[in-house]
């Protein structure tokens, strides 16, 4: 902890970061009963904490060091933070990124200044690849956050954070690779203890909290895509050896409760952050509520506003959910005359948000609704309980098909022999969905497809394949290398298709 504090350089950071906001959050506080602040790292050159860390880290290299220019492997907003950074310095940098970075993350950078080289299909190829061309030619790499250097920047966070406001109870932080976190903590940790320091990881994306909880250093074979800023398999080994010791507790949020925080900071400022950018806040409002504390001074880091356009229906169409202001049922009613109407006036003048029905068997009908809340958790535990006296009703509102696929296929089932069931992530780029195709559709017969483009780096589909072998089945998706997962016993698929 001493040892990142001594190398903390305030001066050389603020040559192209000045202080940023702390701004009082004065709808949200209201709504929480507390007082929360929002520290704006979202308003660097950059839109990110990340140009920090790394214009500390490549002013730390001597003239010879400087002179050979320097090196990284990122797709994200670290990389235009070494881009921004050398070209303050009037140094080369070269950008190692995946075959797969969207064209937007590579022309961002080039527009820095930074050279662009496009190379392997993930990003344990590229950041390998990276590491040979800096063995070869000399140039320095600069790691996104498992650098001393790297974490002293993101550090001088914390020292603004003391000098903005007298009385802090809880600082919310953003966990990626842990750079951000062990920085603020080391020097929180030393000037005054006594305030809290909370990690907010997503749940599929929770590297730090599981490697905390088995106190070893955990791998995780996969991570979530939404929250790209903070998508890291695995932490850095001295941020983890820090925030083992200098983080009291760490919280998991779910992609929903994630876009419920970024409209928060959308109405509350008229700016829009990335999903990484709003997890600080949305740990907060689930810590809050889980403690039930009130009249706490709560600083949540908005940590980037690096957000593609495209990403932004989705947001849209999640907030709700996460702030359990509208929940999504799936109810059996009976095929009759009538029966509709009479569900319809069960809800009682309930707003309904979305309604999906298609005829399909001559006893039962399967109704996909959604419906509005005013009174969050507890009026749709209300709403259920008087459904079900009347219906068989599941909740959806946590199920991911439903959300993100079954809700815009609601249309009847079809007589389908052997049909299996399963969900894909692969890499969104041009020919991606065609390739897919072509190496699912000449082995097994596709009896439903489903896909939505999110604007996110990484595609999402829905796939129906009749087979009577599943091992084979999945031997054949093994070869593809995508992430996928059997939802053949998904209750919104049983209901539904």
């Amino acid at each position: 902890m001493q040892n990142i504090v001594k190398r903390i350089r305030r001066d050389i950071v603020s040559e192209v970061v000045p202080t940023t906001r702390l701004d009082f959050a004065e709808q949200i506080s209201t709504r929480l009963n507390n007082q929360i602040y929002l520290k704006r790292e979202d308003l660097t050159a950059v839109h990110s904490f990340k140009l920090r860390g790394a214009y500390h880290k490549i002013r730390s290299l001597n003239s010879a060091q400087l002179a050979k220019g320097v090196i990284t492997c990122s797709a994200g907003n670290h990389a235009q933070g070494v881009a921004f950074s050398a070209k303050k310095l009037g140094i080369s940098a070269t950008i190692v990124m995946p075959k797969i970075t969207p064209k937007i993350k590579t022309d961002a950078v080039k527009s820095m200044g930074g050279k662009v080289e496009l190379f392997g299909n993930n990003y344990d190829e590229a950041y390998e690849f990276a590491q040979n061309i800096a063995k070869e030619s000399g140039q320095s790499f600069i790691h996104a956050f498992d650098d001393i250097d790297i974490i002293a920047g993101q550090a001088t966070i914390a020292y603004e954070l003391l000098e903005q406001l007298d009385d802090i109870d809880y600082i919310f932080v953003p966990v990626g690779g842990g750079g951000l976190i062990s920085g603020i903590a080391s020097v929180i940790k030393t000037e005054r203890p006594q305030i809290k320091i909370v990690g907010v990881e997503p749940v599929d994306s929770a590297a730090m909290t599981r490697s905390i909880a088995k106190n070893s250093h955990i791998v995780l074979d996969e991570v979530g895509t939404f929250a790209e800023g903070v998508a890291v398999k695995k932490i850095g080994v001295e941020n983890l050896r820090l925030a083992k010791s200098l983080v009291d507790e760490t919280i998991l949020v779910s992609n929903d409760e994630m876009c419920a925080a970024i409209k928060d900071i959308y109405y509350q400022n008229r700016n829009i952050v990335e999903p990484s950018g709003a997890l600080a806040l949305a740990g907060a409002k689930r810590y809050l509520q889980e403690k039930q504390l009130k009249s706490q001074n709560i600083i949540c880091i908005v940590s980037g506003a690096n957000m593609n356009f495209d990403r932004l229906r989705y947001v849209a169409e999640r907030a709700d959910l996460g702030e359990q202001n509208e929940a999504i049922f799936a109810v059996t009613i009976d095929e009759k005359l009538g029966s509709f109407l009479n569900f319809c006036q069960m809800l009682d003048n309930q707003a309904i948000t979305e309604f999906n029905y298609r005829y399909a068997h001559n006893q039962q009908a399967h109704i996909f609704v959604g419906v509005e809340l005013t009174e969050g958790l507890s009026e749709k535990q209300a709403l259920l309980s008087r459904l079900k006296k009347s219906y068989n009703v599941l909740d959806m509102s946590d199920n991911s098909i439903a959300k993100g696929h079954i809700r815009y296929m609601v249309g009847g089932r079809a007589d389908v022999a052997d049909e299996v069931l399963y969900r894909f992530e692969f890499p969104e780029q041009p020919g991606a969905l065609l390739n897919f195709l072509q190496k699912i559709g000449n082995k097994w017969n596709i009896s439903l497809f489903h896909y939505r483009n999110h604007g996110a780096d990484f595609g999402r589909v829905l796939i129906g394949l009749q087979a009577k072998n599943t091992d084979k089945l999945e031997q054949s998706f093994d070869e593809l290398g995508y992430f996928y997962q059997n939802e053949t016993q998904n209750s919104a698929y049983q209901y539904f298709l």
